[in-house]
């Protein structure tokens, strides 16, 4: 029997029959990973997902990293239809965030309330050159030694690639050099071809993001993995993504979390509706039934709220995240949460776990 692209309920009887069965087989298949997607009973989805990561990771405890997100540049070739943060080069509202004086008083603030991760993604500048964001991680390293530096998702490796003429495999030695720790999971978007054709054509394409984390983690260069779900794609095109990512932590091992989040509708080109907290929920829980080789799993409050953040960590999600002391591309999108460190610990405490600052790899600080 074929997966159904629409909505189809099941019962709380078959939910659970479905996830102990793949489960019990060591892995969830596509077909019964779309069935759920399409109307798996949220409890028990949330049962089988909690469950599995309880035996996954450290059952009394959530993870958490206080960090900033950096965003040097809203300039951007790439313009995708989702996207109501990037603008054009000569755009009176695009920016290039130079190192002094704006970025190492962003980073100063950041450390001096205990960050230790700096996360720098920006958007496809068509002129500047290498040396610039070589310059930009040497600088950091130099003044705040201390930090992780978290940056440039596979789309922008890609773009710096083309630009400069040099293999992805030759630039990313070059960042890392420079100081470059790890690689973020962003511009995934959803790992399908076709959706990438409709919403984000000038953007690498999904064998090419595939293909960027495949030579970091031979590199050594460890990454999170994403997916921005909820726009174009279909049912089984969100399973597509799922089976990539499964399919390159099995041969590499370098993905140290996966993170999804809902398409944010306003104030794009793209439009539509965004999916409410059930279907985030939903997704949510199937992600860490397939993804059996993904030890953390993040959930999203930046995008969801709190509330559901919250929720989430009785669905399969054992780690809240970064404290985003600064975010501006979901802003953009009409959707602003933030939290302080003190709130982000009382939010895991009160949900009954007890809260771990963490490093960039996933490692306890505490």
């Amino acid at each position: 029997m074929s997966a159904p692209e629409s909505t189809v309920a099941l019962s709380a009887a078959e939910t659970r029959e479905l996830a102990a069965a793949a489960l019990a087989a060591g892995r969830l298949t596509p077909e019964t990973a779309q069935w759920l997607l399409a109307g798996g009973d949220l409890h028990e989805l949330g049962r089988a997902a909690h469950a599995l990561r309880l035996r996954q990771t450290d059952p009394g405890s959530v993870t958490y990293v206080v960090d900033r997100n950096i965003n040097y540049t809203n300039i951007c070739v790439s313009r995708c239809a989702f996207c109501a943060f990037s603008r054009g080069e000569g755009d009176p509202e695009g920016y290039v965030h130079e190192y002094e004086p704006v970025i190492r008083a962003k980073v100063a603030e950041a450390v001096s309330l205990g960050a230790t991760q700096i996360l720098l993604q920006g958007g496809h500048h068509p002129s500047l050159p290498l040396e610039w964001y070589l310059t930009l991680l040497r600088y950091i390293k130099r003044d705040f030694p201390q930090v992780t530096l978290h940056a440039f998702s596979p789309p922008e490796v890609m773009h710096f690639s083309r630009l400069c003429g040099l293999s992805v495999c030759e630039l990313l030695l070059r960042l890392r050099e420079a100081g470059l720790d790890s690689l973020p999971g962003g511009g995934a978007e959803i790992l399908c071809d076709r959706t990438r054709h409709e919403v984000s054509p000038r953007k690498c394409s999904a064998g090419e993001w595939i293909s960027v984390m495949r030579e970091a983690h031979a590199l050594g260069i460890r990454s999170t993995a994403t997916m921005m779900f909820g726009h174009v794609e279909t049912l089984a095109e969100r399973v597509e993504h799922l089976e990539r990512l499964r399919a390159l932590q099995d041969e590499t091992g370098g993905f140290t979390a996966f993170i999804c989040w809902p398409y944010q509708p306003e104030n794009t080109p793209l439009g539509g509706t965004p999916v409410g907290g059930v279907e985030y929920l939903r997704t949510l829980a199937v992600a860490r039934l397939y993804l059996t080789n993904f030890t953390n799993v993040q959930a999203s409050w930046v995008t969801m709220g709190p509330k559901v953040g919250q929720l989430a960590l009785f669905f399969g999600a054992n780690d809240l995240g970064g404290t985003m002391l600064e975010e501006n591309v979901v802003a953009a999108a009409g959707t602003s949460y933030s939290l302080s460190e003190e709130e982000l610990r009382r939010l895991i405490t009160a949900a009954g776990f007890k809260p771990r600052r963490r490093t960039t790899q996933y490692e306890p600080l505490e």
